[in-house]
């Protein structure tokens, strides 16, 4: 911290963040894909693997990574620990924010549609959050303060960001909404274009019949198969039919 910094700015040290960061990032895409196999694995029958019950009550994974998030956080908070402790810290919490993460769909739905359409939103938002996480890998700070004096600008740069990448994800963006929060410009576009006819901004404000709804139902058909689908069906698997569901 310099001579002139009274200590309100945000900055970071280069020799422990990067390593701290890349640590988080390198345990959220491990345990993410060592989550996922095991899942699927689970859902086919094969391997000895079996879904976590307590008392007849399924424990989903997620339940996990809140407490691995809570326990790095406040360790990091209480200890504020130089190396090795602060690589080791962030690597729980990657962890942690990847178990969490991959159930997003769940605490959205407030329902188990992990194998459903719905539950897709999970791999979107963790792709979403895969990449947020190599661009702080490759260097990139969003809320660096290096505006000096014009710190209230700032602010409102930040704020104004913020506000495209949730109207991103209000219109089912979620992989562009995250991701804008680094990138500004992907919120920006994702605000602007047409929203999901599934999403709420759409159930909100394109009224049935509408031009507007028209283009959106044109845009994203239902069943429809995107590139970016194929995709998450290869990390996710197929989704569910109402008997598997319902069995």
């Amino acid at each position: 911290m310099s001579a002139e910094d009274d200590g309100t700015r945000l900055t970071f040290d280069p020799t422990v963040t990067h390593g701290a960061v890349l640590w988080l990032f390198a345990a959220f895409v491990v345990t993410f894909v060592v989550t996922r196999t095991v899942v699927r694995l689970i859902r086919s029958g094969r391997g000895p693997f079996r879904d976590t019950t307590v008392g007849g009550v399924h424990v989903h994974h997620h339940v996990y990574g809140i407490f691995l998030m809570l326990a790095a956080g406040v360790a990091e908070f209480v200890y504020t620990p130089g190396t090795p402790w602060v690589q080791i810290f962030a690597a729980v919490f990657g962890a942690g924010a990847a178990l969490t993460l991959d159930e997003f769909a769940l605490w959205l739905y407030l329902d188990d549609v992990y194998w459903t359409e719905q539950g897709r939103k999970s791999v979107d938002l963790v792709f979403g959050a895969a990449l947020v996480g190599l661009l702080l890998v490759l260097g990139a700070r969003p809320f660096e303060d290096t505006a000096g004096d014009g710190r209230i600008s700032f602010a409102v740069t930040i704020a104004v960001n913020l506000v495209f990448a949730l109207v991103a994800l209000l219109k089912g963006k979620t992989a562009s909404g995250v991701v804008g929060l680094v990138v500004p410009l992907v919120a920006l576009v994702a605000a602007i274009r047409l929203a999901k006819p599934s999403s709420p901004w759409a159930r909100k404000r394109y009224p049935v019949d509408s031009r507007k709804w028209e283009r959106a139902t044109a845009r994203f058909p239902e069943g429809g198969r995107a590139r970016w689908t194929h995709l998450v069906d290869r990390v996710a698997g197929s989704p569910a039919t109402l008997t598997e569901r319902r069995h």
